[in-house]
């Protein structure tokens, strides 16, 4: 059985994120076709990227790395929760993404954003850098407003819609993160400290 990280990006205090990322987690776990689990990137806590060679090299040197290269390696997809920041996605987010890069190919992702205007934006930004690593995005995605999915503006009381919209973006995620997983090594080939060689990096002279 596959299993998926449920992303939670906000690691702002007082965030709105968790009690959104808890209710996917809640219906998904309802399901019998793949395992759920939290990734929650304030308990990750990765300072800015500080790897001195590009990530597609695969030599990460920091443990912090590492550690976090090992725990991308171990989903076969992702479900990322993110709230929209001036049009576009938290740095914290983009900051995780990009500081490895082999572990996340041949994956797939779907997307729950709220924000004023469902967090569509942040969704937006983030489809072009995940296609640039290789992680295939699903179409169908859960855009909760603060207009409607809060009261006010505070507390998670989403609309009855958006457990249909839940419910078709794991169907996909779910179908995609299952396909994938034909494409993907059982082990990939490792540099002399640990971490997983991307392809672009083993051909290279």
């Amino acid at each position: 059985m596959i299993t998926i990280a449920v992303v939670l990006a906000s690691t702002r205090p007082g965030r709105r994120g968790r009690a959104v990322a808890e209710w996917a987690l809640g219906h998904a776990a309802a399901r019998a076709d793949a395992r759920f689990e939290l990734v929650d990137l304030a308990e990750i806590d990765l300072p800015p990227l500080d790897e001195p060679l590009p990530p597609a090299t695969g030599r990460y040197t920091h443990e912090h790395t590492r550690s976090w290269a090992r725990t991308v390696a171990a989903y076969d997809g992702f479900l990322f929760v993110t709230p929209e920041y001036n049009h576009s996605a938290p740095g914290t987010l983009k900051n995780a993404l990009d500081r490895v890069h082999a572990e996340w190919n041949n994956k797939a992702a779907g997307f729950v954003s709220y924000g004023f205007d469902g967090g569509v934006r942040a969704v937006e930004a983030l489809r072009p850098v995940l296609g640039a690593l290789q992680i295939a995005d699903v179409s169908a995605q859960v855009a909760l407003s603060l207009h409607h999915d809060f009261t006010d503006f505070t507390d998670f009381t989403p609309a009855e819609h958006q457990t249909a919209a839940l419910t078709s973006t794991l169907d996909q995620l779910v179908a995609w993160s299952t396909a994938l997983a034909t494409l993907r090594p059982a082990a990939r080939p490792a540099t002399a400290d640990g971490a997983a060689l991307s392809p672009a990096a083993r051909e290279a002279p």
